[in-house]
């Protein structure tokens, strides 16, 4: 789910930095929309309704969403809808996932999915977005 909001400086996107050590320290690149696997048996959008709440700490904010197709990234294929509404990105707090950290250690430690969540001009935004999630930018409704 891609959020946006029109601002008297232009369009905005809501995208979180991924969690856990091995983003900790990186900013460009690093961040995504908020996103999730589906299975067979499930629907695409009901799934990344889901995962925005999960990963956001809220429900999507919307009523009107736009699709905006598919991009294949990373072996995925990806799968994303536009919606405009607004959120206070400080407040969003994100579900967790267990990882052995440090590797090899036999220790588990939960980070969330989602460390923090901002506001950004999408010009910035394609800056931050992983590389495989850029052109969703493209596509949103101006």
């Amino acid at each position: 789910m891609l959020l946006y909001r029109r601002t008297a400086d232009g369009v905005e996107v809501l995208i979180g930095h991924m969690g856990g050590p091995f983003w900790a320290k990186k900013d460009a690149g690093g961040w995504s929309l908020p996103k999730g696997e589906h299975g067979d048996d499930e629907e695409a959008f009901a799934v990344a309704l889901r995962e925005f709440e999960e990963e956001l700490g809220s429900p999507c904010p919307a009523r009107d969403f736009t699709p905006l197709g598919e991009v294949k990234s990373s072996g995925k294929v990806l799968t994303v809808w536009a919606a405009e509404g607004d959120l206070d990105a400080g407040r969003c707090v994100s579900n967790t996932f267990e990882l052995e950290w440090p590797p090899r250690s036999g220790r588990f430690q939960e980070f969330p999915e989602i460390d923090r969540a901002a506001w950004f001009p999408i010009d910035v935004a394609r800056t931050k977005l992983v590389k495989g999630q850029v052109g969703f930018l493209d596509r949103l409704p101006r």
